[in-house]
């Protein structure tokens, strides 16, 4: 930090009551958004409430310091980026103040999320009606800032549409309150003047026609037919006019009840063209996307492209009648209504995720934003879609446009070069191109994201310099010192300028895992987050979602995915963080990271942070000591395995307090946790004594090996014995490894990367008779089955045999479908609770659990999220805490609600000790109710 800077940090820190932090990792966590953009900030300041605003504002004017405000980071043009110091205020400035069902208004703070101001007015059959797909993190503050949309603003319109009143600062420090006519205070004299002497300009100067026309200042708005509405003028304005501090909200009314028609096209032009004939109908949204966005079309109609049509009712009846209705009216290839709430949930799933997935070509190279969302006419959408595809090819470029048809407004992600300096030539021609096409259609360059350092440049091409001069002479009333956001909408940096791809290394750097779909490159792998920040969410998405479950535990950036993706971004780029794999900031992000492997499957993008953590703290302890808890847990293989003939005198002594205390504290385990029982017998021993004697010959379709993780072999062998008789209940033979096997999970989870490959070699050389079988492996613990699956052909690619065993590990219940397809289990018609394991939802999947357990008459749904245990991480001293919140997410409440009669499942060891010792319930593995059934059964 230099003398100046320190000086700035230490007048907030006596000014702002909020939290001011000028350190390293705060500053890393902000240097980027969802753009292809970077700025490296000074510092951050979290304010609690207006007044912390003005004082800041008024330090940083002293200081000639710029300003950015920002909520959750996820704009795509690079408004969120700045110099100087970020107001960041979803900490503090997060609440919704008042809700007035009677006026269908709310007061909200700009750190408040939208989805927190859903649930709030939920209740009075009301809601605000833009819904951008990140509605999960976005914030309000941010959608004025940007004046976003969603796929509902083809019947409830833009934010500006529905904001009737802001409060806010400006960089002076000054309060000001705006309205519509004549509301308004503290406005910066000479805007009238300004605008009266402008108004054929400003009656002349926007184009026509266009529902999603958000590039540049509003100041249309201002003209007395418009009521002079300087609310709406702030709207898109990206924090370079003044700074907000409460949002007065219309809200709208919504249907009870909704379907879905969806409607299958030969093309995409062919669905943009018809998507203005549907507007008639009154649909709530009119998207569209094309098969190389869903290349696993089961389900949809026949097609190459799609429209999917929302309706609503006051009854499920009348809004399926709408959608029959749009279904008919339509002129498609193919049509279906969709009604039922889990189906209308998978489909917009498809459609929320695409601006993370549109990041991956279906190649798997990389795409992305820039000339992300775009407007046209909606008559136009089709003919410009044409001359875009053109364009594209014309360049040698792969795009996959998706969005809302209905309002002309198009997303796409471009697979431009952005690391080679020919490259990014390429991209500044073809923005400067696209922006001509755009123009020549009559189109906006934003049509919901702004315009940030991706397009303010290309300004002129669509509003002529006069006007583009006239933003410049407003942006000066407001901000006569420049310090609001400099760079964005008015004298715009280049748009090919501050990349973020030019600070990381150009050769792949030297790392243990092979990062197969990032070939090979560790920086490829960590350019996955392009930070739409999926992870940043305060509840677990629907459909069983686990990721992040620290974030959600904590509330803070360093310790979501995205957080901890930027922090080694930052130590790759080596300026701010500039100690590389040593990184202490680094390594404290990803100390609370839980390796539940959730981001792997439920980010967009498929970012496996903890296969990041293990390459991260592998190279951080590269000869150095380790903490206690890595050679205690990390090595659990090895002293389970020493400690197994003496059990019961380990068992006696971890059952003495001053014993185990002392133990603990040696071995860096919370004080809070119980040690867990080490088995008499462990399972390799019992099912050898068991299978001695057996000697008749099994068909091979129905074999199956019988894997002895170190949890179940030395932990709880009454799971492995409860499966073994269940597979031969069912006809399945099995096999055993015919010496010591280990996945390696418990070194990789701790980075001990070089014994983790030693180990699996070993296991590699232990199977590799049985590989020649080709029959299933049996794994019943999720995360070491999962662990087979992925790290070991990651770390051992050099390796065929590790792809072979990868391809042959099963779950119980994938072995059950796969060797005994028409098997029967004993009936045990209960309902159930419990956890499926979160390594099992991102690597294994869970469809033959579900299955079976539906087989065996088990109803209901198992909680997602993660149990907190996860492994060494709940039982690491520290992490006490952080474990028990992710427990009470779901699961804790879960079982708390489930009848005495329930059944309480949980594959995982893990999941099954963390209910034993913060609930005080014991429960299952499937494999051994399902065996307890077959004992009552032949009873």
């Amino acid at each position: 930090m230099t003398g100046d800077t320190h000086d700035v940090a230490r007048a907030l820190g006596a000014a702002v009551r909020g939290d001011v932090d000028f350190g390293v990792a705060a500053r890393a966590l902000m240097t980027m958004d969802a753009s292809n953009y970077r700025r490296v900030p000074d510092g951050v300041v979290a304010p609690r409430d207006a007044d912390d605003v003005a004082a800041a504002l008024t330090v940083c004017r002293k200081h000639g310091v710029p300003v950015v405000p920002r909520g959750a980071g996820t704009s795509i043009a690079g408004q969120a980026t700045g110099v100087g110091v970020v107001l960041d205020f979803t900490r503090h400035m997060n609440a919704i103040v008042s809700v007035d069902p009677a006026a269908r208004t709310a007061v909200v703070q700009p750190g408040a999320v939208l989805d927190t101001l859903q649930a709030a007015v939920r209740g009075h059959g009301l809601a605000f009606g833009p819904d951008p797909s990140t509605h999960s993190r976005c914030t309000i503050g941010g959608m004025v800032g940007n004046n976003s949309c969603g796929a509902h603003s083809v019947r409830w319109g833009t934010t500006a549409d529905n904001v009737r009143g802001l409060k806010a600062v400006t960089a002076a420090g000054a309060p000001v309150t705006l309205g519509r006519g004549t509301g308004s205070t503290g406005v910066p004299p000479g805007l009238d003047d300004l605008v009266r002497a402008n108004l054929a300009l400003l009656r002349t100067g926007y184009p026509d026609g266009l529902p999603r026309r958000i590039s540049g200042y509003a100041l249309d708005a201002l003209l007395p037919e418009q009521g002079t509405d300087l609310a709406r003028a702030l709207c898109g304005s990206e924090g370079t006019l003044a700074v907000l501090t409460e949002v007065t909200v219309g809200l709208v009314e919504t249907p009870a009840a909704r379907a879905l028609a969806v409607l299958g096209y030969p093309d995409e032009s062919a669905a943009a063209e018809a998507a203005p004939g549907l507007l008639p109908h009154r649909p709530l949204t009119v998207e569209g996307m094309a098969d190389d966005l869903v290349p696993d079309a089961a389900g949809l109609p026949r097609g190459a492209a799609w429209l999917f049509v929302e309706t609503g009712g006051a009854t499920a009846a009348e809004a399926r009648a709408r959608a029959a209705e749009i279904v008919r009216a339509a002129d498609a290839l193919d049509g279906t209504v969709v009604d039922d709430p889990a189906g209308m949930r998978a489909l917009w799933r498809v459609r929320e995720d695409a601006a993370g997935t549109a990041t991956r070509t279906p190649g798997g190279g990389e795409a992305w934003p820039g000339w992300e969302d775009c407007a046209v006419p909606p008559a136009r959408l089709g003919p410009y879609l044409r001359d875009f595809r053109a364009l594209l090819a014309e360049h040698g470029l792969h795009g996959t446009p998706y969005g809302h048809f209905g309002d002309g407004c198009i997303h796409v992600r471009i697979d431009f070069d952005l690391m080679s300096r020919a490259g990014v030539g390429r991209f500044r021609a073809f923005s400067e191109q696209v922006a001509d096409l755009v123009v020549a259609h009559g189109g906006s360059l934003s049509g919901e994201h702004g315009d940030g350092r991706a397009r303010a440049e290309l300004l002129p091409k669509m509003y002529g310099p006069e006007l583009v001069g006239l933003f410049g002479a407003v942006k000066d009333l407001w901000d006569p010192d420049g310090l609001l956001n400099p760079g964005m909408l008015v004298r715009p940096d280049p748009l090919d300028t501050g990349l973020r791809f030019d600070v990381l290394p150009r050769r792949p750097v030297d790392v243990a895992f092979g990062y197969p779909h990032d070939g090979g490159d560790f920086a490829g792998a960590v350019r996955r987050c392009v930070g739409v920040a999926k992870c940043r969410t305060e509840h677990a998405a629907a459909g069983g979602d686990v990721m992040c479950p620290s974030y959600r535990a904590t509330g803070e950036e360093q310790h979501s995915t995205r957080g901890r993706a930027r922090l080694l971004h930052e130590m790759l780029a080596g300026e701010i963080v500039t100690d590389g794999w040593r990184s202490t900031e680094v390594r404290d992000a990803l100390d609370l990271c839980l390796a539940c492997k959730g981001c792997r499957s439920d980010c967009p993008v498929g970012v496996d942070m903890a296969t990041y953590k293990a390459e991260f703290l592998h190279h951080h302890y590269a000869g150095r000591r380790r903490p206690a808890a890595h050679y205690a847990m990390g090595r659990l293989p090895e002293w389970l395995r020493l400690a197994a003939p003496f059990a019961p005198v380990v068992n006696a002594l971890a059952r003495f307090g001053p014993a185990a205390a002392l133990a603990k504290r040696v071995c860096g385990i919370a004080p809070e946790r119980r040690l867990p029982v080490l088995a008499p017998r462990p399972l390799s021993r019992l099912l050898r004594d068991r299978l001695r004697d057996r000697t008749e010959v099994l068909a091979k379709s129905r074999t199956a090996v019988l894997w002895p993780d170190t949890f179940t072999d030395r932990l709880v062998p009454s799971v492995g014995l409860a499966a073994a008789e269940v597979l031969q209940a069912a006809g399945v033979g099995i096999v055993l490894p015919p010496g010591r096997v280990c996945c390696g999970l418990t070194y990789v989870s701790t980075g001990q990367l070089d014994r983790a490959r030693a180990v699996m070699r070993r296991t590699l050389d232990t199977v590799e008779p049985l590989l020649e079988l080709d029959v299933p492996v049996t794994v019943l613990e999720p995360s070491c089955a999962a662990t087979l699956k992925t790290d070991l052909p990651e770390l051992m690619g050099d390796d065929p045999r590790a792809a072979r065993l990868a391809a042959s590990v099963r779950t119980f219940a994938q072995t059950l479908q796969q060797c005994a397809p028409d098997w029967s289990p004993p009936r045990l018609d209960r309902p159930v609770a419990g956890q499926t394991h979160c390594h099992q939802h991102a690597v294994l999947g869970d469809a033959a659990e579900r299955a079976l357990r539906e087989k065996a008459g088990l109803s209901g749904e198992l909680s997602g999220g993660c149990c907190g245990l996860a492994g060494n991480f709940g039982f690491e001293a520290g992490h006490y805490e952080v474990s028990v919140a992710c427990a009470e997410e779901q699961l804790l409440p879960a079982v708390r609600a489930a009848s005495p009669d329930t059944v309480l499942l949980a594959d995982g060891f893990s999941c099954r000790t963390q209910l034993d010792q913060l609930a005080g319930r014991r429960a299952r593995h499937l494999a051994e109710v399902l065996a307890e059934g077959l004992v009552r059964g032949a009873g």
